[in-house]
C-alpha cells in the first residue's frame, strides 16, 4: 500500500522544485510478541510469559527514562512515531531508548507503526503535529489490544490527562506513569518518577506552604523568540555560566559580543540556571557593577541555607579570574575595579546531568505514604541543593546517591528532582572512586561485544605480509628501546639513537601503529572517538581501548616485533636536524626501561654498553634541544605531581610523594615533542583546512593579574608581555625559601589557560601558536594508544604520505571541529578526574595519620587556605 505527498520547496539556490515522497505501508509487520498466533515470530523481543504489554507515549520516554531503564519495567513496546518525536526533541534520551531496545537482556521492542497499514494516521485539517502523534499512539495501542486479544492486556503508560481520557473513551486501557509504579508492589521505584512541574512539593524551610502565601522568587525566563531578538539587537549576551567552584553564589559568562567576561552575582540572578548551560545574560546599569573582592566566600541573604561553606579543592581551574593569591590578614578584602555585571534573562541549552552527593538530615519532612521530602545536597559545591522526594528515606541516609534535576520552578528556592539509584556508604573507597568517575562523566564500563570483535585474534604477532608489504620498512636490526614510568603496560613509544659515519646521529621516534588495527567506522573506533582519551586514577587506569590492544597487539613491549609509525631524524652533535622522513615500520624492542633505570644507566660510569651509550648521546641530544626551546620562550612550569605507594591487598595509599622528574623524563619529554612539531608540519602543508593541531592560547593580562600580585607582595616584579619575558622572569624569581621558585611556577601554572584541539580551518595561522611551548605549530601523534586525538592524525600522516586515502568525512571541517570538541571535554575530565583521584587518595591517607609537617601556604581564602608540603 503506498501513500504519497506532493509539495514544493525552494533550493538553496533559489530553484523552486517540485518534491513526491512516497510513504509505503506494510501489513506482515511482527508485533513482537512470541505467542502471537497471527505474526511470523521471528527473533520475538518480548517475554513469553508477560501478562501486561506496555505502550509508553513521548513525553513518558523523554521524562522519565531513569525509571524505565531501571530491569523491573520490562515487555515494553516504544512506537517508531515515538522514537522519531523523542530523536527531536532530546538526542540524549534518545541514544538511551535506543540502546535499551537494542540490549538483548531487556524486553524493549520497537513496533514501526508508521510503516504498518493497520497503524498509520495521517493528519486531519486543523490538527497539530503533536495530537496527530498522540492519536497515533492510541491508534497503536488499540491495534494491539485487539490484534494480541485476550492472551495478555496491553497497557497504554501516559501523564497526559487529555491523551489518557481519549484512550480511556475509545476503550484503551491506559493509566499515569505513577499508577502504574505502585501496582507492582515496589515502593523505592517511586523515587524514580519525575513529578509534574505543577505538582512540585515546596520545601517547608524554603517557603510558606500555604498557596496564598507563596511568592515568586525568580523572575520569569524570557521566551526564545524574544531572546533571539535580543542578542541580534545587543540587548542580550549568549554564553556559558561557569559556577565559581570557591563560590556558589558567584559566576561568570565569556560573551564574545562585549569581548569580555560578565559576572553575574547571587542566585536571584543567575535565575536557575547551573553550571554549563547556554545563557542569555542583560547587562545591569554600570552603578551596579559590583567590585570583585578578592576574599569574598558570600553568604547571599536569599540564601540562607547555604552558609555553612567547607573548604575549597585545590584546583583553581574555576576560580574567579582575578582571586587574590597573596597573604593577606583575616578579614581584609582588597577591592578591585568594577568588572561588567549581569543578570540572566533566559536558558538557551540546560546543562543538567546525573549528580553525586547525600541527602541533608537535618532538612526534611514527611509526606503521604511513607514518603519523605529531602534536600539532596551534591558534591559538586557548584550545585545547589535539590528537592527530592523519597519512599526509602532509611535506606538513603549516610549513602551517596544519584539524584537528577527535573524542573526548577520560578516559585521555588530549589530546583525539583528525583533519585535515581545508590553508590555506596559515604566514606567508602569503591564508592567514592564511582563518584569520581560519574561527576567526571568518564565511561568506564566494560567493551561491548561489537568492539572486541573487531579485534585480531590472540596470540598475534607480525606476519610475513606485514614483513612484505612495500609501505612498512624493516627496522627490526635498529637498538630499539622504550622509557616509562614504573610499571607501564601500555607502551605508545620508543626510541633509537645511532652514530653515524658522518658524526652526525640517526634518532628514530617509534610510535604504535595503532591505525593497523582500529579502522574508520568500526565499533572500535566509534567507542573509542567518543572516550577520547584513557583516564589515569591512583591505582587504575579506564583505557579508551581493549585491552588486548593497550598491553598487547599495540604496546612497543621488548623483545617482541611490533607495527609502528615512525618519525627519523638525521641530527648534528649540535641537535640541528638536517632531515626528516616519515614510515610505516615493523620494529623489535630490546629494552623497556623505567625512568629510574634509564637514569641509573646513564648515571654509572663503569657501563659502556651500547644501550648506555645510546641513552647518553640521547640526554646530550635532548639537553640542547630544550634549551633551544627555553630559548625560545617555552616555559617551565610546575605541578605538585603526587605519586602513591599503593597497598596491593587493600588498595589504600601506604605512603605519599611528590612525583621526581629526572633527566631521563626530560630526555624522552624533549624528543616526544620533536615529533609532535615535527607531524604538525608535515599534516599541515598536505591537509592545511583540515589537520587536527593543538594551540595553548595566551593568557590575557588579567589571568595573569594574580601572580603578578602576589609577586609584587614578596618584592618581585614579573614581566608578562610574552612567553619568553615571563619565562626569564620566572628564571630569576628566587627567595630565601627554596621551595620559592617551584611555587611561583605552580601559581604561573594555575594562571594558564587549557591547551585545546582544534580544525587548523577554523583559525588563522597565528592563532595555531602554542604559548607554553612557544611553537607555531603543534599536535598530538606520539600517544595513539591513550589518546584519539593521535589516532585522527595517524590517519592525517599516512594520507599525507601516500600510504592510505583520507576518508572523506575528514574533508567535513564542521565533523573534525565536533571531534576536537569532544577530545577537549574528554581530556579536560579525565584530568579532572586524575585531580579528584589524588585528592581522595590524599584524603584516606591522612584520615587515620595526623602529621606535623613544615608546609607552604599557597592560597588564602575567607574559609580556609591551601598549603603545598614539600614531602
Amino acid at each position: 500500500m503506498l501513500h504519497g505527498k506532493v509539495f514544493v520547496k525552494k533550493t538553496k539556490q533559489g530553484k523552486v522544485v517540485k518534491v513526491l515522497r512516497e510513504h509505503y505501508l506494510r501489513d506482515d509487520i511482527y508485533c513482537g510478541v512470541p505467542f502471537c498466533k497471527l505474526c511470523d515470530v521471528i527473533n520475538p523481543r518480548l517475554g513469553s510469559t508477560a501478562s501486561t504489554i506496555l505502550i509508553v507515549d513521548t513525553n513518558v520516554v523523554l521524562h522519565q527514562i531513569d525509571l524505565l531503564e531501571n530491569p523491573a519495567i520490562d515487555d515494553v513496546v516504544v512506537l517508531s512515531v515515538v522514537l522519531e518525536e523523542v530523536k527531536h526533541k532530546n538526542l540524549s534520551v534518545y541514544n538511551r531508548i535506543r540502546a535499551l531496545c537494542d540490549n538483548r537482556l531487556r524486553r524493549f521492542f520497537v513496533f514501526s507503526n508508521e510503516n504498518h497499514r493497520d497503524t498509520y494516521v495521517k493528519i486531519q485539517a486543523g490538527e497539530s503535529p503533536n495530537d496527530r502523534n498522540d492519536r497515533a499512539i492510541r491508534m497503536a495501542a488499540q491495534w494491539y489490544q485487539i490484534h494480541l486479544g485476550s492472551a495478555v492486556r496491553v497497557l497504554l503508560i501516559t501523564n497526559d490527562r487529555e491523551n489518557k481520557k481519549k484512550a480511556i473513551n475509545s476503550g484503551i486501557s491506559a493509566v499515569t506513569v505513577e499508577s502504574y509504579v505502585k501496582l507492582l508492589g515496589q515502593p523505592a521505584l517511586l523515587d524514580l518518577i519525575v513529578q509534574p512541574q505543577s505538582e512540585d512539593f515546596v520545601m517547608e524551610d524554603a517557603e510558606d506552604l500555604r498557596p496564598s502565601k507563596r511568592k515568586i522568587i525568580y523572575p520569569e525566563h524570557k521566551p526564545m523568540s524574544e531572546i533571539t531578538s535580543g542578542l541580534h539587537r545587543g540587548i542580550y549576551h549568549q554564553g556559558k555560566l561557569r559556577v565559581n567552584r570557591y563560590n556558589p553564589f558567584e559566576a561568570y559568562v565569556g560573551s564574545e559580543s562585549i569581548g569580555d567576561e560578565i559576572s553575574v552575582y547571587g542566585r536571584t540572578n543567575m535565575n536557575r540556571a547551573f553550571d554549563g548551560d547556554i545563557v542569555a545574560v542583560e547587562l545591569l546599569p554600570q552603578d551596579q557593577w559590583k567590585q570583585e573582592k578578592s576574599l569574598a566566600m558570600a553568604n547571599d541573604a536569599e540564601d540562607e541555607e547555604e552558609d555553612d561553606v567547607h573548604l575549597a579543592p585545590s584546583s583553581a581551574d574555576d576560580a574567579p579570574k582575578v582571586t587574590n593569591l597573596s597573604q593577606v590578614s583575616d578579614g581584609d578584602v582588597i577591592a578591585l575595579p568594577a568588572c561588567p555585571s549581569g543578570r540572566v534573562v533566559g536558558i538557551i541549552k540546560r546543562n543538567w546531568r546525573f549528580y553525586c552527593g547525600s541527602l541533608d538530615p537535618m532538612h526534611m519532612r514527611g509526606g503521604e505514604g511513607g514518603t519523605a521530602h529531602v534536600l539532596f545536597v551534591s558534591k559538586d559545591w557548584r550545585i545547589p541543593k535539590i528537592r527530592i522526594q523519597t519512599c526509602q528515606l532509611g535506606n538513603l541516609l549516610g549513602k551517596r546517591i544519584i539524584a537528577a534535576v527535573d524542573s526548577w520552578d520560578l516559585l521555588s528556592r530549589y530546583p525539583s528532582g528525583h533519585y535515581v539509584r545508590t553508590i555506596g556508604e559515604i566514606g567508602d573507597k569503591e564508592a567514592e572512586n564511582e563518584v569520581v568517575l560519574i561527576e567526571n562523566d568518564i565511561d568506564s564500563r566494560p567493551f561491548s561485544s561489537q568492539v572486541l570483535a573487531c579485534l585480531p585474534p590472540l596470540p598475534w604477532s607480525v606476519s610475513a605480509e606485514d614483513i612484505a608489504n612495500p609501505i612498512r620498512q624493516d627496522l627490526r636490526h635498529l637498538r630499539v628501546f622504550s622509557v616509562d614510568p614504573p610499571g607501564c603496560w601500555d607502551i605508545d613509544d620508543a626510541l633509537h639513537c645511532t652514530l653515524l659515519p658522518s658524526g652526525n646521529f640517526e634518532v628514530g621516534v617509534h610510535i604504535a601503529d595503532v591505525t593497523n588495527f582500529v579502522h574508520p567506522g568500526t565499533p572500535l573506533d566509534d567507542e573509542a572517538s567518543q572516550r577520547g582519551t584513557s583516564v589515569y586514577l591512583v591505582g587504575k587506569r579506564i583505557d579508551m581501548l581493549p585491552k588486548p590492544l593497550t598491553e598487547d597487539i599495540c604496546s612497543l613491549c621488548s623483545d617482541v616485533e611490533r607495527l609502528a609509525f615512525s618519525v627519523i631524524w638525521e641530527m648534528t652533535p649540535e641537535a640541528e636536524i638536517i632531515s626528516t622522513r616519515y614510515t610505516k615500520s615493523i620494529i623489535k624492542s630490546c629494552a623497556a626501561l623505567s625512568y629510574v633505570e634509564a637514569q641509573a644507566r646513564m648515571d654509572d660510569s663503569r657501563l659502556v654498553d651500547p644501550l648506555t651509550a645510546d641513552l647518553r648521546n640521547m640526554n646530550a641530544l635532548a639537553k640542547i634541544m630544550r634549551q633551544r626551546r627555553i630559548d625560545r620562550g617555552a616555559l617551565t612550569l610546575a605541578s605538585a605531581e603526587v605519586k602513591f605507594q599503593i597497598d596491593t591487598e587493600t588498595h589504600d595509599p601506604l605512603d605519599i610523594g611528590i612525583y621526581q622528574i629526572r633527566e631521563a623524563n626530560q630526555m624522552i619529554e624533549e624528543f616526544m615533542l620533536a615529533a609532535n612539531i615535527s607531524v604538525a608540519k608535515k599534516i599541515l602543508d598536505h591537509f592545511p583546512l583540515t589537520s587536527l593541531l593543538r594551540r595553548h592560547p595566551s593568557p590575557t593580562k588579567e589571568m595573569l593579574e594574580p601572580l603578578i600580585r602576589t609577586a609584587a607582595a614578596v618584592g618581585l616584579s614579573l614581566d608578562v608581555s610574552s612567553s619568553k619575558a615571563l619565562a626569564d622572569s620566572l628564571d630569576c624569581a628566587v627567595g630565601e625559601d627554596p621551595y620559592f621558585n617551584k611555587l611561583i611556577r605552580i601559581l604561573a601554572t594555575r594562571c594558564m589557560t587549557q591547551a585545546v584541539y582544534f580544525c587548523s580551518g577554523d583559525l588563522s595561522p597565528p592563532e595555531f601558536f602554542h604559548y607554553g611551548l612557544a611553537a607555531s605549530v603543534y599536535t598530538h601523534f606520539t600517544s595513539p594508544i591513550r589518546r584519539y586525538a593521535d589516532v585522527i592524525v595517524h590517519r592525517l600522516l599516512a594520507a599525507s604520505l601516500g600510504i592510505c586515502r583520507l576518508p572523506d568525512i575528514f574533508q567535513e571541517r564542521p565533523w573534525l571541529a565536533s571531534i576536537a570538541d569532544n577530545l577537549n571535554y574528554r581530556h579536560k575530565n579525565a584530568q579532572m578526574a586524575s585531580r579528584a583521584s589524588v585528592e581522595l587518595h590524599t584524603l584516606i591517607y591522612f584520615r587515620n595519620r595526623p602529621t606535623d609537617t613544615e608546609a607552604r601556604i599557597l592560597k588564602i581564602r575567607s574559609n580556609g587556605f591551601i598549603v603545598f608540603v614539600p614531602k
